[in-house]
């Protein structure tokens, strides 16, 4: 099967595209009450982020700039601004144009506040929180993936992330470290999502949220 371009508005994929996965009504709501949970419980942990990155910035001028950016992601067949605390310096942020994470790998290119408190423990992606209150994704999914690498999966005849939307966590993100394919994990959690009741399926959501949660506490996001 040829690949179809990602659609680049907000409508959904296109009427001659992969058909979308019917979601049941339950998900979306798990999805907006506990996203307005954490941004509530966790607003201590906001401000202890905008304080160190506030304290960094002060002390070392290169790592100046935006507190927030936008990174273009697909979910569900269409692209969305997926929203981040910076956590490379400004320029380096500049050259990435976008994909940021094959620049994250080197320590030299991130400001001390995304080496030592945003990355180890994920933090840099709590404002991912308010996508999942717009519902430009959902707490649970597929990693969200820009277009080109959505593409890319589309030539070898891959289409699910045209059909769910993209997720803070899931399956995948919760693997780090272990000896699986994501691709394989990605698609048996669509497939959950085709034949399971929301029953079942908003069950299974709040196990991998739990084991989320666990993976942030360990402090196992990149270390330096």
């Amino acid at each position: 099967m040829s690949g179809r371009p990602v659609e680049e508005t907000t409508s959904g994929a296109s009427p001659t595209g992969p058909v979308p996965v019917d979601l049941p009504a339950a998900k979306r709501a798990l999805d907006v009450t506990v996203s307005a949970s954490l941004l509530v419980v966790l607003a201590p942990v906001w401000a202890a982020v905008l304080g160190a990155i506030g304290l960094d910035m002060l002390r070392c001028p290169r790592d100046r700039g935006r507190l927030l950016y936008r990174e273009r992601r697909v979910s569900r067949g269409r692209t969305f601004g997926l929203l981040k605390f910076r956590t490379l310096r400004e320029s380096v942020l500049v050259e990435a144009d976008g994909h940021a994470r094959p620049y994250e790998a080197d320590a030299v290119n991130l400001t001390w506040a995304g080496r030592r408190v945003l990355k180890p423990f994920y933090l840099d992606e709590l404002p991912q929180l308010l996508n999942v209150l717009r519902g430009d994704m959902s707490l649970v999914g597929p990693r969200p993936w820009p277009p080109e690498l959505v593409e890319r999966q589309l030539g070898r005849g891959v289409d699910y992330r045209l059909r769910v939307p993209a997720g803070w966590t899931g399956p995948a993100q919760v693997s780090k470290g272990l000896d699986v394919e994501f691709e394989r994990l990605d698609r048996e959690y669509v497939e959950r999502l085709e034949t399971r009741s929301a029953r079942e399926i908003v069950r299974h959501d709040l196990a991998l949220l739990w084991r989320t949660l666990g993976t942030i506490l360990r402090g196992q996001g990149l270390t330096y």
